[in-house]
């Protein structure tokens, strides 16, 4: 058993909490998108919320699908945008919560089932919101989880790098062919500022097992440095092919449930850190989702709703190129 210590936990929280550096410009990110649009100044920030960011939007007649619907960010975005008009599928990992959560909004909203660990469930899901013939103007990846104990595995891999990364990067292929259909499909990954916790090397391809050594923190860093490169990656792909688009964030530090696994009193009472509420949490998702001014704009990084810069790793195409490689390699009984 590996464990957690207090301390570990609470200076994770501050590390988080310490801010992700805002762009003045595109000048210092290099984008995956060569020659596609910079994304603007945004007149919203740390304060803003997934309200605020949407106001005056009318989304009739578009359709989005959020992962990990039924508490925290996930809901609060698949409210906001049912809220603004969109046909929102809600995506939990049972049935009972998926339409728990559902009903708890008003809008037109269709409960999914989406267990991202269990890949023949992740396929299923995915055809069966493919033959609504619904194209998927939003894709919003946010289900996760964080700082499991005890090393677990799912599908041969560590599990967060199995959640949060690879179970997403099915599901977006599977949904690639409604994205496309869509005007302008925007996929939208919560990464987090934690993926500066990832190894120093980047992506460890010869111990995605955890075989070789595992620290719960270290892992969960890991999986959103992929989450990022993901991003990067898939936002040169659709460059090549079509006007769908792909962004990255980092949500803020919000009081939910994704640190459940932590030990008991791993709380970070005391220590100055800037929350955000769940609102404010949700709004870099949802202007990513939907805000006129962005169309176009792919392969970028966000914080508090403007562009931002991660560290360099995230940035290393070719290690995003290694990481597409071995994604695929790792769901090659299950890719369409």
């Amino acid at each position: 058993m590996t464990t957690v210590s207090r301390r570990s936990v609470v200076k994770s929280c501050a590390l988080l909490a310490a801010g992700v550096p805002v762009l003045a410009s595109g000048d210092d990110y290099v984008p995956a998108v060569a020659g596609g649009p910079e994304p603007p100044t945004s007149p919203f920030g740390f304060d803003s919320t997934a309200e605020d960011v949407t106001r005056g939007l009318d989304l009739a007649g578009m359709t989005a699908l959020v992962t990990g619907c039924n508490s925290g960010l996930g809901l609060e975005t698949m409210r906001v945008l049912a809220l603004r008009g969109a046909h929102v599928f809600g995506a939990a990992r049972s049935r009972k919560k998926a339409e728990a959560a559902c009903e708890s909004v008003a809008g037109m909203t269709t409960p999914v089932v989406v267990e991202l660990s269990d890949f023949d469930n992740i396929v299923s899901t995915a055809d069966h919101v493919r033959s609504t013939g619904e194209a998927i103007d939003m894709l919003i990846l946010n289900a996760g989880i964080m700082g499991l104990r005890e090393l677990a595995l799912s599908n041969g891999v560590e599990r967060q790098f199995a959640v949060n990364h690879l179970g997403h990067f099915l599901l977006t292929e599977h949904l690639l062919p409604s994205l496309r259909e869509a005007r302008a499909g925007r996929v939208v990954v919560v990464s987090s500022a934690g993926h500066r916790w990832a190894p120093a090397e980047g992506i460890q391809f010869d111990n995605l097992d955890g075989s070789k050594g595992y620290d719960p923190f270290v892992a969960y860093g890991q999986s959103k440095l992929a989450n990022g490169l993901f991003s990067r990656e898939l936002a040169r792909r659709l460059s090549q092919s079509s006007r769908a688009t792909s962004n990255s964030l980092h949500p803020g530090v919000i009081k939910t449930g994704i640190g459940r696994h932590g030990p008991p009193g791993s709380g970070a009472e005391g220590q100055r850190i800037s929350y955000k509420t769940v609102p404010q949490g949700a709004a870099t998702s949802c202007y990513l989702a939907t805000h006129p001014e962005l169309d176009g704009v792919s392969g970028y990084y966000f914080a508090d709703c403007n562009a931002a810069l991660p560290n360099a790793q995230m940035m290393d195409d070719g290690m995003a190129k290694k990481l597409w490689q071995a994604s695929e390699t790792l769901t090659r009984e299950y890719r369409l």
